[in-house]
């Protein structure tokens, strides 16, 4: 009789549990997250679900089941912003079927044109800037109390930041983001950066470790440092330098992989060379914006560099890491850009041979200097300056893609394709995808186990032979399914 009464009591507990799980549920209010722009947008993102947790929210992906719709902005270039406004219009017919839904508008753009979004989509109900994300929960819960549309777009007097950030939880995602600094100091003249996201500054680097060694335990196997310029990390707060931050995060156990993002070429130090060489985690993929091959663009722009300073720079790259994959950035139509300026910039492609590159169009951008710079390229010509550098460097790479077939590389696993024995893949296959080192995508094929599952994980280092190559992709052969982890090379220091 004990014993049943025992049995009954769990049950009725079990029960209880699940009333409650349930009532649970059906209070969380649904956040619905639309990110436009860089990666330090998609980084800024998770913060901004991790601080809503708190309030009651939790990510959805149904926009039309939101309570709460966040817009995270970018303001780098005229088509990101028209975006943000084409995306608010759809929102707009959505709110006047749901009036207790709320809209907020956040990052580049809401810091550049504040009040203006509320004037221009009456649709939104808060409006916040960059250094506004620690402010968010506060700003949230008024608007939920019946605050009149508010707009927070206040910048910090100091030069630091609080580097404390909350470590966001993605159910094992194997690569990652973290931010390392904020803002910028270069003043480039066709870049709002500095105005948007305010002066440099750094996080405290056992921040930093903290938040990555918390992503590690949650499945993180590759993190990518972000800043507007990782080179100058640290020197205004008399820190550790960028070199050195790697080499403690190169002694992070459980971490495999170490990328980082941006550099800027004027302060590329042979420190960080030398870290490719000596942290076995660093890989060997170096993002080098050059932005112009012409030095009276270059200095138009004010990049502080010259044409021959930067091939330099290669130079010395290619000589201590010859493996090294390198990336960069170019902006075509540039306020004065002859042609022989441009002309200047193709060659530099030649010479340097990048592994890839990201073209862009000028546009004037409001606060920007260039903005007011005379002699405009039309729009005609911009794009068909567009079209020549991606058709030159889509040869470039195809050729580099190619020069692989045969090798073996070592792959971060990312995912499985959405589609199932892809032409040319064998029946009962399934299709995957990762990276290489040098920042190469790969699609190979997989068998299932038994219960026609994926055998692979993504986060497995795994080894494939290549087959075949592509304009922007690889094919290749699964040969191992574990590849041992690369053994640290140097970076004594221990995770704080």
């Amino acid at each position: 009789m004990r014993i049943d009464e025992c049995r009954r009591s769990r049950i009725l507990k079990r029960e209880a549990a699940v009333r409650d799980a349930n009532r649970f549920v059906t209070t969380m209010k649904q956040l619905y997250i639309h990110t436009i722009g860089c990666q330090m947008n998609v980084y800024d993102s998770g913060q901004i679900a991790a601080l809503l947790v708190p309030l009651g929210y939790r990510l959805t992906s149904q926009l039309a089941s939101a309570d709460l719709i966040v817009v995270n902005t970018c303001a780098i270039r005229a088509k990101a912003e028209q975006k943000v406004f084409s995306f608010l219009g759809r929102l707009a017919a959505l709110k006047r079927r749901r009036k207790t839904l709320r809209i907020a508008v956040g990052g580049c753009v809401a810091q550049q044109q504040g009040a203006a979004i509320l004037a221009r989509q009456p649709c939104v109900d808060l409006v916040f800037g960059t250094q506004a994300l620690q402010r968010l929960p506060r700003l949230v819960a008024a608007v939920e109390a019946g605050a009149r549309r508010l707009t927070d777009t206040e910048t910090a007097a100091a030069t630091q930041i609080d580097g404390r950030f909350p470590a966001v939880a993605r159910g094992g995602a194997p690569s990652r983001f973290v931010t390392v600094m904020r803002g910028c100091d270069n003043y480039c003249t066709y870049c709002v950066v500095p105005y948007v996201r305010g002066r440099e500054a750094s996080r405290p680097p056992e921040h930093i470790l903290s938040e990555i060694n918390a992503m590690v335990v949650d499945g993180a196997r590759e993190v990518t440092l972000l800043g507007q310029n990782v080179n100058s990390y640290g020197l205004k707060e008399g820190w550790c330098s960028f070199a050195e931050l790697l080499a403690r995060v190169n002694a992070v156990e459980g971490l495999s992989r170490i990328r980082f993002t941006t550099s800027h070429p004027k302060d590329l130090s042979d420190a960080l060379i030398a870290a490719f060489r000596d942290l076995g985690k660093v890989c060997p993929h170096l993002h080098l914006p050059v932005q112009s091959g012409a030095d009276r663009i270059l200095k138009k722009m004010n990049r502080r560099y010259t044409r021959d300073g930067y091939l330099r720079k290669i130079e010395r790259i290619r000589r201590m890491v010859p493996e090294i994959a390198l990336t960069t950035d170019i902006i075509v139509g540039f306020p004065g850009e002859g042609r022989a300026d441009f002309e200047k910039t193709l060659d530099l492609v030649r010479t340097v041979q990048y592994d890839a590159l990201f073209a862009f169009i000028y546009s004037d951008r409001p606060q920007a200097p260039a903005a007011r710079f005379a002699e405009k390229i039309s729009e005609e010509e911009k794009k068909d300056r567009l079209r020549q550098v991606l058709d030159l460097q889509e040869g470039i790479t195809r050729r580099k893609n190619e020069a692989l077939v045969g090798t073996t590389q070592t792959l971060l696993v990312e995912g499985t394709s959405k589609r199932k024995d892809a032409p040319g893949d064998e029946s009962g296959l399934v299709q995957y995808h990762g990276r290489t080192p040098t920042n190469r995508i790969v699609h190979f094929p997989a068998p299932v186990d038994a219960g026609l599952q994926p055998v692979l994980v993504p986060g497995l280092l795994v080894e494939v032979r290549i087959e075949g190559a592509y304009a922007h992709s690889l094919r290749g052969r699964l040969l191992s399914i574990q590849a041992p982890l690369k053994r640290a090379k140097g970076g004594t220091c221990h995770a704080a």
